[in-house]
């Protein structure tokens, strides 16, 4: 009975969290660490101690690849425009990726991440922005990952 009661705590921390980074991206360009490292650390605790349908191997091989993938891909775009004002990749996008490989494992980093990027692509050329804020993205990729691979993997 306890440990639905704490297994339901971490993911009603986990949302809000989520909501917050999503709104704080969306309105600032900026993914703050106060709701990013619980966001982290539940899902850790979430696919360690309880039934999730990411293994814990699973969790920890997810977020190891999703920071090293958004390091890669911040180094390589950096490179590529060195001109440019700000970053193409800010370090919170870097962490989240990693969160969000421990929240959904190998494969579900795949489908939300492909899910992320035609949704901010979409988004980003219908307002004619140059700058996309990433996180609301990711997690609304994020969640239909879990969906998918909760319900049809």
């Amino acid at each position: 009975m306890i440990s639905y009661i704490f297994f339901s705590l971490l993911l009603i921390g986990a949302i809000f969290c989520a909501y917050r980074m999503a709104e704080t991206d969306f309105k600032r360009r900026i993914i703050p660490d106060v709701y990013l490292f619980p966001f982290l650390f539940a899902g850790l605790l979430v696919t360690t101690f309880f039934t999730w349908p990411i293994t814990s191997a699973d969790a920890i091989i997810g977020g190891a690849t999703g920071y090293c993938l958004g390091l890669v891909v911040g180094f390589v775009f950096e490179r590529i425009k060195k001109d440019e004002k700000y970053p193409p990749i800010g370090m919170g996008d870097i962490k989240l990726l990693g969160a969000g490989g421990i929240w959904l494992g190998t494969i579900g980093l795949a489908i939300a991440m492909a899910i992320s990027c035609v949704l901010s692509y979409i988004w980003g050329f219908s307002k004619k922005e140059k700058y996309v804020p990433f996180a609301p993205f990711f997690l609304i990729g994020g969640f239909l990952s879990l969906i998918i691979i909760q319900f049809l993997l």
